[in-house]
């Protein structure tokens, strides 16, 4: 790999993040619309079309949100490992440099 080339792996979490963090403002609205038809079947009538939609919003929020959460939790633990592998490196190098 070249020096002037990104490294694949960090623009593969990279886009991962970013779909992670699509899918969460997705699964969001989804639930923010199920509140919206609750709310408007609560001051009107609850119609079985109008339930159907506000089970299947909360439905859609929580499969994509659950899905979604979790990747964005094991990219930022990826990350975390990253870093902490960096600086004990680093620090088993400056070990090693000292006793030298």
């Amino acid at each position: 790999m070249n020096a002037d080339e990104p490294d694949p792996i960090l623009l593969k979490r990279e886009l991962i993040r970013s779909r992670s963090n699509r899918a969460q403002r997705v699964g969001y609205i989804a639930y923010g619309l199920a509140t919206i038809g609750f709310f408007l079947g609560l001051f009107t009538s609850f119609s079985p079309t109008l339930v159907t939609f506000v089970i299947a919003m909360l439905i859609v929020g929580s499969v994509i949100l659950a899905i979604a959460i979790q990747v964005g939790y094991a990219i930022r633990g990826a990350e975390r490992h990253e870093e902490d592998s960096i600086a004990m490196r680093q620090v088993r190098r400056e070990t090693r440099d000292a006793s030298e």
